[in-house]
């Protein structure tokens, strides 16, 4: 039987063009990525489905680990657990 730690999100880590790493918890990864979309124009088609940025950020954190805006700037986030239990 699986161990529902597997299952458990304390944060994220999140890599971006020319940026250091950073760790990030779910709602400060969900505000950057309403402004990283705020600024995108060609966004795929399961994303526009969405009227509002905000659910448009969640769909996005939940079915995407990473959205590259052109060839030379990305934008990706990994779960990770605070502290092994």
């Amino acid at each position: 039987m699986t161990d529902s730690i597997m299952y458990q999100e304390d944060g994220y880590v999140v890599l971006e063009t020319n940026q250091p790493e950073e760790l990030m918890t779910e709602s400060e990864l969900l505000h950057k990525l309403e402004t990283f979309l705020a600024t995108q124009s060609d966004l795929p088609q399961d994303i526009t489905k969405f009227d509002t940025l905000k659910k448009q950020a969640e769909y996005l954190l939940h079915n995407y680990c990473e959205f590259n805006a052109d060839d030379n700037n990305y934008l990706q986030w990994y779960v990770v657990r605070w502290e092994k239990k």
